[in-house]
């Protein structure tokens, strides 16, 4: 079991059910009702709960992540909420949500890290969040980058087809998305519907890379490493999350 994964979340709970706005800390996934599938590859997926009015404090600054461990990345990847690796490694996805929010939205059961008592909410539900702006380069890197490194960590726990859709489909699909900011597209062939249509004829150069890129199911460390290398040569990309995604490479 990882410990150390299941006190940062003990730690966040002390944390935050001492704030006056702040209802209720609901851990997801393997930190969730399957802490029993917890293993070194598992990750941090949690909802904040808080009081009406104060959601947008706990979303424009995470000092109250900073405050229980420093972050060493964070990527808002919905309106709602961010990815985020702190300095030690640890990965996380959470959510910030209003309680009169809570009805509408999807989610699988929950662990209550802390509920205060005028907390509703229950710990059972299920509404897809809402993405920023998914054509936004920034925003495509930034995906890119987490599906790499929640890639590899699957892969290293043996999850070998869930790691080759995650790094040679869907990370390969956000840099599909934004090839026209590092390529001149070739005109007359897009397919505004499908990516992957036309890509050989579209961008030539890029074609190219793609036998490295898509090495299938016994080499998905080699594609991951080889995608990583063409994101950070092009992009200016954050340090500690490429150093994080190398140490599963290897």
């Amino acid at each position: 079991m990882n410990v150390r994964l299941l006190k940062r979340l003990d730690d966040l709970g002390l944390y935050l059910s001492k704030c006056e706005d702040t209802l209720a800390l609901l851990a997801l996934g393997s930190v969730g009702v399957e802490c029993g599938h917890i293993d070194e590859y598992s990750d941090l997926d949690f909802f904040l709960i808080v009081k009406k009015g104060s959601k947008s404090k706990y979303l424009d600054s995470l000092f109250w992540l900073d405050d229980v461990y420093p972050l060493a990345y964070s990527f808002k990847n919905t309106v709602d909420g961010y990815k985020i690796l702190f300095e030690d490694g640890i990965y996380g996805e959470f959510a910030v949500f209003e309680e009169a929010e809570m009805d509408p939205i999807s989610y699988n059961e929950g662990r209550w890290i802390f509920k205060k008592a005028e907390c509703t909410t229950s710990n059972v539900q299920s509404k897809p969040f809402e993405p920023i702006e998914s054509n936004d380069v920034e925003y495509q890197i930034n995906e890119l980058l987490t599906n790499l490194l929640v890639g590899m960590q699957r892969y290293r726990r043996g999850e070998k087809l869930a790691a080759q859709r995650l790094i040679e489909f869907f990370a390969l699909n956000r840099l599909l998305s934004i090839l026209p900011s590092i390529y001149i597209e070739e005109r007359g062939y897009p397919d505004k519907f499908n990516l992957e249509r036309r890509i050989e004829f579209r961008f030539p150069v890029f074609a190219n890379h793609l036998p490295l890129f898509v090495q299938g199911i016994e080499n998905i460390p080699a594609s991951a490493s080889h995608l990583l290398d063409f994101v950070t040569s092009h992009f200016k990309v954050n340090d500690a999350l490429v150093s994080e995604i190398r140490k599963y490479i290897v």
